[in-house]
């Protein structure tokens, strides 16, 4: 990529989240992700060009030093920073602000810095010529699959955290602050526990969108015309079933990929020998979880060793001491940090994020011996695990002829796939404070709703509408499964 010769006609839009907006080229198989602001401090709170690229190498340097480790480096692509000519993100500014979503509009991308994060397109797959004889691009499915298991620390105080989880009380108190009109049928202890449902938010994007489900799709409607969007992929064209058979059949055969997909172990994909990590007793079902009794009925709870989901579980479960439990210890920290301003720097409380800061997550003491260190190194656990529980799985498909690609249905139509992890910034130190106001208002919120005639609980909501303030939520938003035609 020639920066000296960046034209905006050659990138187009691509999507965008809370704090960045994402173009990808029209010939290469590039991204880049530009930092956003919002439009009533736009002008106050933007970075200087040096600030904007130490926070996107910063992410760079999270990547590649501290996640890639974790959850293995076959995942995760850290992409680089760069700082593009001023005329060209200006221009590029322009171009997009018409194909964005009005509800994301309520902030603005920096067009003063120049700096943006370059990084490969997931929703393609590095070689893919098996796709140009069949004249079927690739599909990309992203899934944002947030906590896997229920928290088992001696510091929760309220019981129904250790039976509900996270994901599935959230949705009743953004319900109630009408956030979703309805709440989701998905829970993400059932996608970790293995067992795997299509009735999750689903939206599939290209060109055109060519299905989207939201609080007012008639969703089995849509459902179905995304079936036939994808019948070329899972049916010869000559099938004689019905419309109603053909939806089924070729849902049922994407689930099925997705699945594959996901618990490869992708180091020895053929061999058919999976070495399976057993989850610990009371932690797998969620009592809210339409799949809960019959999770429970099965009883064979567990993943593949090193397939994808395992390595974000096993990096989600770096919180073993619950929001509760790290308060205190932040609270350490936090007066540790005003009798010793210059220690912040020594703690690496805002990076670098190298390999001391790595060697802090990993080698934190198991005990608590009142020290400073022990409470900046729980904080780093939690830091890191909430990049886990808030991080997206891209999984790219596509068809391959019979000598081409990882075999993943021998005897069904043939496909080859990446997976990867994605959306691996830091989460700041700053914004624990806010996670253990969240998790209260959220957890007493549910129980009101399910223990109603609780006077108990009533005061404590009223008091909590009073004191506390929650801020932008940026923790919880529904699993969904993004499908980009390419």
């Amino acid at each position: 990529m020639e920066l000296d010769k960046m034209d905006e006609n050659d990138w187009k839009y691509h999507g965008e989240g809370n704090k960045s907006l994402v173009v990808s080229h029209v010939q290469h198989a590039r991204v880049l992700r530009l930092l956003k602001y919002s439009t009533e401090d736009a002008e106050n709170s933007h970075k200087t060009t040096e600030q904007a690229f130490r926070h996107i190498q910063n992410i760079v340097d999270y990547s590649q030093n501290v996640m890639k480790p974790l959850l293995g480096e076959k995942f995760i692509h850290n992409g680089e920073a760069v700082k593009l000519p001023l005329d060209f993100v200006r221009q590029l500014s322009l171009k997009v602000q018409q194909e964005r979503p009005e509800s994301r509009c309520d902030k603005v991308m920096d067009t003063l810095s120049g700096c943006a994060l370059c990084l490969p397109n997931l929703t393609q797959l590095s070689s893919c010529c098996c796709c140009s004889r069949e004249h079927r691009p690739p599909l990309c499915i992203e899934i944002k699959p947030k906590c896997g298991f229920l928290p088992a620390s001696r510091h929760i105080t309220k019981d129904i955290k250790r039976k509900v989880c996270r994901f599935c009380m959230h949705q009743h108190f953004k319900l109630a602050n009408g956030k979703w009109k309805r709440l989701s049928h998905y829970c993400p202890l059932d996608l970790f526990s293995g067992v795997f449902k299509f009735d999750l938010p689903l939206s599939v994007q290209g060109g055109e969108c060519i299905y989207t489900c939201n609080d007012d799709a008639d969703v089995l409607q849509d459902l179905d015309e995304l079936a036939q969007h994808l019948r070329p992929y899972f049916l010869p064209s000559g099938s004689l079933l019905s419309r109603q058979q053909s939806s089924k059949v070729v849902l049922n055969e994407l689930i099925q990929v997705i699945v594959s997909a996901l618990l490869s172990t992708w180091d020895c994909p053929r061999s058919g020998q999976l070495r399976k990590t057993h989850l610990s007793e009371g932690r797998v079902t969620c009592e809210a979880s339409l799949l809960h009794r019959d999770l429970l009925r099965n009883g064979n709870h567990c993943l593949p060793k090193d397939c994808v989901l395992d390595k974000i579980l096993s990096t989600q479960m770096l919180d073993n001491l619950d929001i509760e439990g790290l308060s205190p210890l932040f609270k350490r920290v936090e007066q540790h940090l005003q009798m010793f301003p210059k220690e912040r720097c020594r703690l690496q409380m805002d990076g670098p994020y190298n390999a001391s800061f790595l060697e802090k997550v990993q080698n934190c003491p198991a005990e608590d011996d009142g020290s400073i260190e022990y409470a900046v190194g729980k904080v780093h656990q939690y830091r890191v695990a909430m990049t886990a529980k808030d991080c997206s799985i891209m999984v790219a498909i596509a068809t391959c002829g019979e000598d081409d690609g990882l075999e993943i249905q021998p005897t069904k139509p043939r496909f080859t796939c990446s997976v990867s992890i994605l959306d691996l910034d830091p989460k700041p130190y700053e914004s624990i404070s806010h996670q253990s106001r969240l998790d209260y208002k959220i957890v007493n919120h549910y129980l009101r709703r399910t223990q109603p005639n609780n006077q108990e609980l009533d005061n404590l909501e009223e008091l909590a509408n009073q004191s506390l303030f929650l801020g932008r939520d940026r923790d919880g938003e529904d699993c969904t499964l993004v499908f980009h035609p390419v």
